[in-house]
């Protein structure tokens, strides 16, 4: 037996404290020697969940009876169903790709597109489980079927990188859950993720179950760009794992299926070629979306510039008189309008599809076009309704003067001048509203779409208080109506033809330009209107004709008595002017004598107005000179015998009988002046020209002077004698 050997007792201490610091260093040189504990998988798998029972479980139902609810009354209820359902939403789809080159055609049959309705529900049903209310109502349908899918690989990474099994869960547990919390709260969160359910209380009178939050959702997006670089799970390793059903969504045209002939393309062509990525979206995509949308920019400049052509037919036929044949034209142009815009609604919104559901663009890029489509879509609305409300009217107006039995275009212009501003009116509102709506479809909070809304309410109350005013000034004369378009009036100052009642503002057209009067100033302004209103239905209106002459101081009763005379038959025969009044008047101020011209005129514009007036001015003017030179006074010398100063009148008076349209009155001795004695002598004439008249006169003078030179009776000449005083 081998001899102990005994250590010194010194040296003990020192041998401990040796050990004690090798030993340490022993075990982690073990410890650092271990090579399976470097490569030692710490997750647990998916097999090794606790709900990984329920799940095939799910998976058995939902197979046998498809026509369940993704959401239910519990977390696990809902997260457990939304994975099946999207595992086999994956797994169908798969299977109906893979028999796809055993079948011929370009195009899936009947029985496939049928099964793909199918899918089509399971999937939509799933997405309900996403609470989607805080995406924009624009892109929300095209986004929860994106979220909903990017949720699936999300949930895929997190049951398989679990570092340790966990619960979810049911309807009991939630009970417990919040009877342990100081605040009970409805949502459960997956442990270890910001992935929540919640339960946010009933809706409609039923309860709404278990839903991804929409703080959940939000955060899909950046979730999704974490894991998408990371090495994904094999799918073998489960049937339940679809880590690729994002992709073969976003990367392939179509919607969830893509068609048939594109999978009929060579894979390695169509993998390496048309899938190459660029800005998220297939190279087929790209250029697929860009030739689409160049058709449609190219089909959109060609409508407006048609639409654009309209205002200038309308110009042009503005231009034209008034007949049925115009309006027609204006009518048709109208309804032009509305078809264009009704064309463009249906084209917008099939590009909007084909981007969509065909082309499949995803991303920001379908984000960004899906604002402007609806933009365009919503501007495209607007304006259907305000041309659709216009045609509308111009039609309405028709209808309305042809019931009235009224068919003329002055009745037609009174009634559009009523409707139309109506139908304009309702027009723009509900392309006011439109816009409103656009607003909250693209994302623009309530609140704050209702502070828009507050603005022109508060501009109104502000600064617009003038418009209401001429606003309901217009309703006043509108309804009241002491004046209507087409009539002669004076308002205020001015003198015109109304052409137009606006709800703002009235135009008169004067005969130098055309005034602008608002409706509040015409309510307060003495309003004096010289058309004469009839039942009867004409196309010319009659107004009141007023001339007031002035006449010279000097004229006699008897060439007054002839003036009126003359001027009563003139007017009589005046065509365009019935009911004709002249008599005599003095002005109440100066006390000068006035000619008064009265009637009724047809004189539908300026034109015909100031040519009527003028016309009879001018024939005024030259029957007052004929009644003056009606009037002649001729003297004679002194040394004209009295039996000559006797015969004097006789033979004025035979000079008029060879005058057939000149009717002698009288000739008499009416003065003995410086140089001679004055004999004057008057008639009537009946020519019916001024210029006949002259003539007349001119035979009348000549044949005087040879009849007073054949008499011996002599004109004599002024005569004046200068006396000069020498001083």
């Amino acid at each position: 037996m081998p001899r102990l050997i005994r250590l010194p007792r010194l040296l003990r201490p020192l041998l401990a404290f040796l050990l004690a610091c090798l030993l340490p260093l022993a075990g982690l040189a073990g410890q650092v020697s271990d090579p399976p504990a470097l490569g030692r998988n710490t997750y647990v798998p998916l097999e090794s969940q606790p709900f990984h029972g329920q799940l095939l479980d799910l998976k058995q139902q939902w197979t046998d009876a498809p026509l369940n609810q993704v959401v239910g009354d519990s977390p696990r209820a809902t997260l457990l169903n939304f994975y099946v359902v999207m595992a086999q939403v994956s797994r169908d789809i798969a299977r109906i790709e893979a028999r796809a080159a055993a079948t011929p055609g370009l195009f899936w049959s009947r029985a496939v597109r049928n099964e793909l309705e199918l899918i089509d529900s399971y999937f939509a049903e799933a997405v309900k489980a996403l609470d989607v209310s805080e995406i924009p109502q624009s892109i929300r349908a095209d986004f929860a079927d994106e979220y909903a899918l990017k949720l699936k690989v999300i949930l895929d990474y997190v049951f398989t990188h679990s570092r340790k099994p966990f619960e979810i869960p049911d309807a009991a547990g939630m009970k417990a859950l919040n009877e342990g919390r100081v605040n009970p709260s409805a949502s459960w969160t997956i442990p270890g993720t910001s992935i929540t359910l919640t339960d946010e209380g009933a809706e409609g009178g039923r309860d709404r179950g278990y839903r991804f939050s929409a703080f959940t959702v939000a955060q899909i997006p950046s979730l999704y760009e974490e894991i998408r670089d990371q090495r994904a799970p094999s799918a073998g390793a489960s049937s339940l794992l679809t880590p690729a059903i994002y992709d073969a969504f976003s990367l392939r045209p179509g919607h969830i299926l893509p068609p048939k002939w594109y999978l009929g393309i060579p894979g390695g062509f169509r993998r390496n070629v048309l899938e190459a990525h660029l800005w998220d979206q297939t190279l087929f995509q790209v250029l697929l979306g860009l030739v689409l949308l160049a058709a449609f920019a190219f089909v959109q400049f060609r409508l407006v510039l048609t639409l654009l052509g309209t205002y200038r037919m309308t110009k042009r036929a503005a231009s034209q008189p008034l007949t049925p044949m115009v309006i027609w034209r204006v009518d048709n142009i109208a309804w032009h309008r509305v078809l264009l815009a009704g064309v463009a609604l249906p084209i917008t919104r099939l590009v909007e599809l084909l981007l969509d559901h065909y082309v499949n663009v995803t991303g920001v890029p379908l984000q960004v076009l899906m604002y402007l489509l609806y933009t365009l879509y919503f501007c495209w609305a607007g304006l259907f309704s305000f041309f659709l409300m216009e045609a509308l009217g111009r039609s309405l107006a028709e209808w309305i003067t042809i019931l009235r039995g009224r068919r003329n275009a002055l009745q037609l212009s009174r009634v559009s001048n009523l409707v139309m501003p109506v139908c304009r009116v309702l027009g723009a509102i509900i392309g006011v509203s439109l816009m409103y709506r656009l607003l909250i479809l693209l994302g623009l909070p309530g609140s704050t779409v209702l502070a828009f809304s507050a603005v022109p309410g508060l501009a109104i109350g502000l600064g617009a208080s003038k418009l209401l005013g001429n606003l309901f000034a217009g309703l006043s004369i509108q309804t009241d109506r002491p004046l209507r378009v087409g009539e002669f009036c004076r308002i205020g100052s001015n003198l015109g033809y109304v052409t137009k009642i606006g709800l703002r503002s009235l135009e008169l057209q004067t005969h130098e330009s055309r005034i602008t009067i608002p409706n509040s100033v015409v309510d307060e302004e003495t309003i004096v209107n010289y058309s004469l209103r009839s039942d009867q239905a004409e196309d010319a209106v009659l107004h009141v004709f007023e001339l007031h002459l002035p006449l010279p101081a000097d004229l006699t009763p008897d060439q007054l008595d002839d003036l009126v005379h003359y001027g009563r038959l003139y007017l009589t025969e005046l065509p365009g002017l019935c009911a004709a009044q002249v008599f005599l008047d003095q002005d109440a101020g100066d006390g000068e004598l006035l000619l008064r011209c009265c009637g009724e005129i047809q004189a539908p514009n300026w034109t015909d107005y100031l040519t009527l007036r003028e016309a009879v001015l001018l024939r005024l003017r030259q029957i007052m000179d004929q009644v003056i030179r009606s009037r002649m006074v001729i003297g004679v010398a002194y040394d004209t015998s009295p039996e000559q100063l006797q015969r004097i009148p006789e033979l004025i008076a035979s000079l008029f009988a060879r005058e057939p349209l000149a009717a002698f009155r009288a000739c008499r001795l009416m003065a003995i002046s410086d140089f001679s004695y004055d004999f004057t002598y008057d008639y009537r004439s009946a020519q019916p020209t001024y210029a006949a008249f002259k003539d007349e006169v001119a035979r009348l003078n000549r044949a005087l002077l040879a009849l007073f030179a054949a008499e011996g009776i002599e004109i004599p000449y002024p005569t004046q004698a200068e006396v000069q005083i020498d001083a």
